[in-house]
């Protein structure tokens, strides 16, 4: 698999695609509504990605971006197989990769000068710690960190950090995060956890990580999620993400999808199966009506973007 995520104008979002998917993609785009997609490395990194525009019976306008703005170029190629080529040796960052096209600089012009947040103290320290905690869950975008930020310190006459601020904010917590991160080695307990969850889905229980805000949200919306033969579900929600990075377990919550406490129990007994295959440790007393820990829990969740 690529270790790139990949957007495509009509808001899908793969995540560790093979490069004959990516190749598949590249060809699909250059109808109404599906004439682009953007890729970009993982973890995600601020300005850097690559991205393709077609129109049917047109060229295709490739374009990438390495950092700071005198580091974006733009190139055109006749049809798709150049542009594969291309986009697969940017994600797997093989020298060479943008030969054979002729490429020029784009001028994005002056970069804008963000004025620094005029925050007292107490303020800034508040909104780095929250940044810092979603950062740590490892689930958010570098957009929807930037959301955040924006929008955490609003009141209702107040509205002390701009979109740019925001960003900026943003994006220093996050390199710094992924600095972190380069030096984690080996297999995590959140990969561990995603595993197990890989495998109930695949023997017909809806799993999910960091699904909606609440329990109440959670068990309103998990029908939603499931096939027509899911049996039954598990998933944890926000709160438990943020309980979970701040060190005190991760509460799953789980049920059948008939709403018997005999199937809930036969999912409850499946989940820790799962979960004890992969090396974590579940705390459950065999009650459908009480939720599985999972603890011990070192969380340390690489992020994505």
């Amino acid at each position: 698999m690529l270790e790139i995520v990949v957007k495509t104008e009509d808001w899908e979002r793969h995540v560790r695609v093979s490069a004959e998917e990516l190749a598949g993609l590249v060809r699909r785009i250059g109808g109404d509504g599906d004439r682009f997609l953007v890729i970009q490395r993982i973890p995600d990194l601020p300005d850097v990605f690559a991205q393709v525009w077609h129109k049917a019976g047109g060229d295709y306008t490739l374009e990438y971006r390495d950092g700071a703005a005198d580091r974006h170029f733009q190139a055109m190629a006749d049809g798709p197989e150049v542009v594969i080529a291309a986009m697969t040796g940017w994600a797997r960052q093989e020298a060479g990769w943008h030969s054979g096209l002729a490429w020029s600089l784009l001028d994005m012009g002056p970069a804008r000068e963000v004025p620094p947040l005029d925050l007292d103290e107490d303020e800034r320290a508040e909104l780095e710690k929250r940044i810092r905690e979603v950062l740590v869950g490892g689930y958010a975008s570098r957009a929807e960190l930037a959301e955040l930020a924006e929008e955490y310190l609003v009141t209702k006459d107040r509205r002390p950090v701009s979109r740019e601020q925001a960003e900026t904010l943003a994006d220093r917590l996050w390199l710094e995060r992924v600095g972190e991160q380069a030096e984690w080695q080996g297999e995590t307990d959140p990969e561990r956890l995603t595993r197990a969850f890989t495998v109930l889905q695949e023997a017909g229980i809806t799993a999910r990580e960091n699904f909606t805000c609440c329990r109440s949200c959670g068990q309103s919306e998990i029908g939603g999620e499931g096939g027509p033969n899911a049996r039954g579900f598990v998933y944890f929600h926000t709160q438990c993400t943020d309980s979970a990075a701040a060190g005190h377990g991760l509460m799953l919550l789980y049920g059948g999808f008939d709403g018997s406490s005999e199937t809930t129990a036969v999912i409850g007994h499946e989940v820790v199966a799962a979960l004890e295959a992969v090396g974590l440790r579940a705390e459950w007393d065999y009650d459908p009506g009480r939720a599985i820990t999972v603890t011990p829990l070192d969380w340390r969740r690489r992020l994505v973007g």
